[in-house]
C-alpha cells in the first residue's frame, strides 16, 4: 500500500512540536481549557415543556414583570436567550433574528411577540434598553415597540426559565465570559415549547410556519395550513422537511374527486341517458 503524504501544515506542526515541546504543551493546555469551557453548553430539546409564566424579570424601564403579561391570547412568540455585553455571539444572534423578522410578513406586537431575556444576572435594564433601542432602529414595524421586549433578571429566575427550555450554559472564567449555545425558541401562546432553531440563521418561511403552528392556525392564511401538511417539523434539523408522501395524498384525493365530479356531470347531463329515461319518451 502506498503511504499517504502527511499534509504540509500537518507536517510542519508535527516537526515544531518535536522541536519545542514548550508550545506543544501550550497548545494542549489551551485545548483542554477550551473543552472545559464548553463542557455543559447545549440548548436540549424540551418540546411541549411549559416555561413557569410567573417568573418575573425586570423590563427596560426597571419595572417588574412576569412572563404571563407578555404573552397574548392566540399569538405565539419567540424566546431569545442572550446576554447584552456578549463579545460575539449574542449580537449575532439577534442580528440574524432581526434578518428574518424584517423578512416576514407577520410583525412582531400583531401576530406574535418576541421575549428577549438576559442570562447575565448582573446586566441592568439600562443594558436591555441600549439593546431594545438599537434592534427596533433596525425592525420598523410600528407595532414591535409594544411586541418585542427585552429584560433582566435574577438569577433564581433565570435559572428557572433556562432549566424549562434546555438552555444550557457556562461562566468561562478565564475569558471572563459565559459559553452558550445558539438558537431560538417558539412559544405557544400558553407559553409551552413549540419549536427549536439552532444556529445563528433562521429562514423566514420555517419561521413563519412554525409561528402559525404554534397558534393552532389562529394566525396565517390557507396557504399557510396547507404548507403545515406538506411539510414535517423534523427535531433533529432543526427544520421542516418536505413530505413527498404527504403531496402525493393531496394530488390523488384532488384527481380523486376531479373524476368523481366529472362523471357526476356526464351522467347528470347526458341528453341521450334523459331520452331513454323520460316518460314517454319516444323510442
Amino acid at each position: 500500500m502506498t503511504p499517504r503524504p502527511i499534509p504540509t501544515a500537518l507536517a510542519v506542526a508535527l516537526l515544531v512540536g518535536l522541536a519545542t515541546p514548550g508550545i506543544a504543551q501550550n497548545i494542549e493546555r489551551t485545548a483542554a481549557q477550551t473543552a472545559a469551557a464548553v463542557e455543559g453548553v447545549d440548548l436540549d430539546q424540551r418540546l411541549d415543556a411549559q416555561v413557569p409564566l410567573d417568573l418575573t424579570f425586570r423590563n427596560t424601564d426597571g419595572e417588574l414583570v412576569r412572563l404571563r403579561d407578555l404573552m397574548r391570547p392566540g399569538r405565539p412568540a419567540i424566546l431569545t436567550l442572550v446576554f447584552y455585553e456578549c463579545p460575539m455571539m449574542c449580537g449575532e444572534i439577534l442580528n440574524g433574528l432581526s434578518l428574518t423578522l424584517n423578512e416576514l410578513a407577520f410583525s412582531a406586537g400583531e401576530e406574535f411577540d418576541v421575549i428577549t431575556v438576559s442570562f447575565n444576572a448582573a446586566e441592568t435594564h439600562l443594558l436591555a434598553r441600549q439593546n431594545r433601542q438599537a434592534y427596533l432602529a433596525g425592525y420598523t414595524r410600528p407595532a414591535a415597540e409594544a411586541g418585542w421586549h427585552f429584560l433582566v433578571g435574577e438569577q433564581e429566575n433565570i435559572d428557572a426559565l433556562c432549566d424549562a427550555v434546555g438552555f444550557r450554559y457556562v461562566y468561562d472564567e478565564r475569558q471572563d465570559t459565559f459559553a452558550h449555545a445558539a438558537g431560538i425558541m417558539i412559544l405557544t401562546p400558553e407559553g409551552r415549547v413549540s419549536k427549536y432553531f439552532y444556529g445563528l440563521v433562521y429562514p423566514p418561511a420555517f419561521v413563519r410556519l412554525a409561528l402559525v403552528e404554534a397558534s393552532e392556525g389562529k394566525i396565517g392564511t390557507a396557504v399557510d395550513r396547507i404548507m403545515l401538511f406538506c411539510y414535517d417539523w423534523d427535531p433533529e434539523t432543526g427544520s421542516y422537511a418536505f413530505m413527498a408522501w404527504r403531496v402525493t395524498q393531496v394530488v390523488t384525493f384532488i384527481f380523486t374527486l376531479g373524476v368523481g365530479v366529472f362523471m357526476y356531470l356526464l351522467f347528470k347531463f347526458d341528453p341521450a341517458r334523459r331520452r331513454r329515461v323520460a316518460p314517454g319518451a319516444p323510442a
